[in-house]
């Protein structure tokens, strides 16, 4: 079979998206690869096509339990074999596995990094009678100490391809990676003369939204309200914060489940099965709970808190809308989570095995990340050309799905108080924080300011009237366009730049974009998300999909579709998997708008494919026949 009868067979769909059959011709040619595709791009086909088409065996190194059962489980719904090995499995089924792996029983095995070194593993890997044909590192960018989730266990990588007799293709893919963390990656694999791809950043189907509203939990709440019926992520920056949320939502009524590194691995697996099989609509967790879950219908991400760096944000966030359906990304801002984050970077203990000169650089860069987290908590232009232009990407300005792009901005002349603050800078030697500089041009007569004898600057009181939102949001707007800086350590004194100089002797002016009403971070108005929404975008897709023009979904279709999920979850509990792995929400959307009737057109829908009619296909046509006359 070709790579595209594969796709349709197995996978259900007529065509590759982009990158993918460049990446899978060139794994076929024999080539090393390295594919930096975002969330839900669909990077596992760009390897599992070719395991089923090379000699031999694809062993996907993987670094979670729960990322490898779910593929796994994936693979085998589509009619492939497939297994994985790492610590859930008992001796017997470990041994079971690598037995039947002998006798050719499995394409693709996915294995975890710390098994590599294993001696019996080795003694498998090395037998006569077992070809691996191809290496795949799958989360990537966690074989560099630059990246956002470094592991050491997967140093073990390049060892053990150095031990087969024959070297292996040699395929890596991560979703987040600056140009910094590519390089890394193909130095520490020693890729050869690898095709290098990266399909964009962009995820166009998701909203972006910051918000800093004066009570957090009732922000969520009036959001949730809105949307009872779907599932949702919750992200917290710490255990306590996790526990506080979610005991409050069950309080108020929320199916929600919790997860964080303080509960027993017992109940993280339960807690996190309840979640991904839909019997809690809602996660509250930690960044401990999220890699590797292919849970494709999630509808929103909320963070709770600021993360402390864009990668570890864009990661988080893209777990929303793995599908292509419309999904919202939405983060609360407060002045409190630079703290905690700062915290977190200066008591790192991930850090202390590296020596202290690499320590202090490695922090050096965590706090210059965590300044950029903030920029984006602050900036006023479009945040998802800002996501973009942090990986390398340049864009429109303009992606009228954000909510600074659906915001009334105005443009306003904040020369004379940019001047104010960069002067009360440089009368004050360079020696204060933001707060401090703040206070001082605002007149504030407090302890703190008389200590510091900043009541005799030349600037004290002169922007009084000006008030503190605006006067903190042209200081970070001067910081964001390197008018000022701030030292990244644990004292943050407000520097002046290369730049500063033309401000100050009256060469230049600055001119930012201000909301025309009051969308400052003190009332919460800096971006209050949408409305509920309907599937009316998906179905605009899944009319492209199906050659269906001006697709609108009426109520009509809102309710097969609801009848469509209902079987969904069905077949769900009867196979004992998550309702996902049976049919994507895209998949379902696409039968609204097709109404199949007959096997062929069933056939047509996206995601469907021959294996997966024979299983469910006549369930499913039977169902839209029944709601559709």
């Amino acid at each position: 079979m070709t790579q595209y009868e594969i796709l349709k067979q197995y996978f259900g769909y007529d065509t590759f998206r982009e990158g993918q059959d460049t990446l899978i011709k060139s794994i076929l040619e024999g080539r090393d690869v390295l594919g930096i595709m975002p969330t839900g791009a669909g990077k596992s086909l760009c390897y599992q096509i070719p395991a089923l088409m090379l000699d031999g065996i694809t062993l996907v190194i993987s670094p979670l339990i729960s990322l490898m059962k779910d593929q796994v489980s994936s693979l085998n719904q589509a009619g492939i074999l497939a297994a994985f090995i790492n610590s859930s499995l008992t001796a017997a089924q470990y041994y079971k596995v690598l037995e039947l792996a002998r006798c050719g029983r499995y394409p693709i095995i996915y294995v975890a990094p710390e098994r590599l070194e294993s001696e019996d593993f080795l003694r498998f890997a090395l037998d006569p009678q077992v070809k691996i044909s191809m290496v795949t590192i799958d989360e990537a960018h966690c074989i560099s100490q630059w990246g956002q989730d470094f592991r050491p266990s997967y140093l073990k990588i390049v060892k053990f391809i150095e031990q087969l007799p024959v070297r292996p293709i040699v395929s890596a893919f991560t979703a987040t990676a600056t140009a910094e963390v590519r390089d890394d990656i193909m130095d520490i694999l020693m890729l050869q003369d690898p095709v290098v791809l990266t399909t964009g950043f962009d995820r166009a189907n998701l909203y972006f939204s910051v918000q800093s509203p004066k009570d957090k939990y009732s922000a969520v709440v009036d959001y949730l309200e809105q949307h009872r019926s779907e599932s949702g992520i919750i992200y917290c920056l710490t255990r306590k914060v996790v526990e506080e949320v979610c005991g409050r939502l069950i309080q108020d009524g929320f199916s929600v489940t919790r997860y964080h590194a303080g509960l027993s691995d017992a109940e993280r697996k339960h807690n996190q099965e309840e979640f991904i099989y839909d019997r809690a609509q809602l996660m509250v967790a930690t960044n401990a709970f999220g890699m590797g879950i292919d849970k494709s219908n999630v509808r929103f991400v909320i963070h709770y808190n600021m993360p402390k760096n864009m990668e570890s944000y864009y990661q988080e966030a893209g777990r929303a809308g793995r599908d292509g359906e419309p999904a919202e990304c939405i983060l609360l801002y407060g002045g409190q989570d630079v703290i905690t984050n700062q915290f977190f970077i200066d008591h790192n203990q991930d850090n202390e095995a590296l020596d202290p000169v690499t320590r202090e650089i490695v922090g050096e860069r965590d706090r210059e990340r965590l300044k950029k987290m903030t920029f984006y908590c602050f900036t006023n232009e479009c945040l998802r050309d800002y996501i973009l232009r942090y990986f390398g990407e340049y864009g429109s300005n303009y992606c009228g799905n954000c909510s600074n792009c659906l915001s009334q901005f105005e443009e306003v002349d904040v020369t004379d108080i940019a001047r104010a603050l960069a002067g009360c800078v440089e009368s004050s030697r360079q020696r204060y924080g933001t707060n401090v500089i703040i206070d001082t041009v605002h007149g504030a007569n407090t302890v703190k300011i008389r200590n510091y004898r900043m009541n005799e600057n030349p600037y004290y009181g002169a922007l009084a009237k000006v008030p503190n939102y605006k006067l903190r949001q042209v200081m970070n707007h001067l910081q964001l366009q390197e008018y000022l800086t701030v030292t990244s350590d644990e004292y943050a004194i407000v520097k002046l730049t290369g730049k500063t100089r033309a401000l100050l002797d009256e060469e230049e002016s600055i001119v930012m974009k201000m909301a025309k009403e009051a969308a400052h971070p003190e009332n919460g108005a800096a971006g209050t998300g949408k409305k509920k929404k309907s599937r009316k975008g998906l179905a605009a897709g899944a009319a492209g999909l199906s050659g269906v023009s001006g697709a609108e979904f009426t109520e009509a279709d809102e309710t097969l579709f609801e009848k469509l999920r209902a079987l969904r979850t069905e077949i769900a509990r009867e196979e004992k998997v998550p309702p996902y792995i049976v049919f994507s929400d895209k998949t379902l959307t696409h039968m609204c708008v097709l109404k199949p009737q007959t096997k062929a057109e069933m056939l047509e829908v996206t995601g469907v494919g021959e294996f997966k009619y024979q299983k469910y296909g006549e369930r499913f046509l039977a169902c839209v026949k029944e709601n559709v006359g």
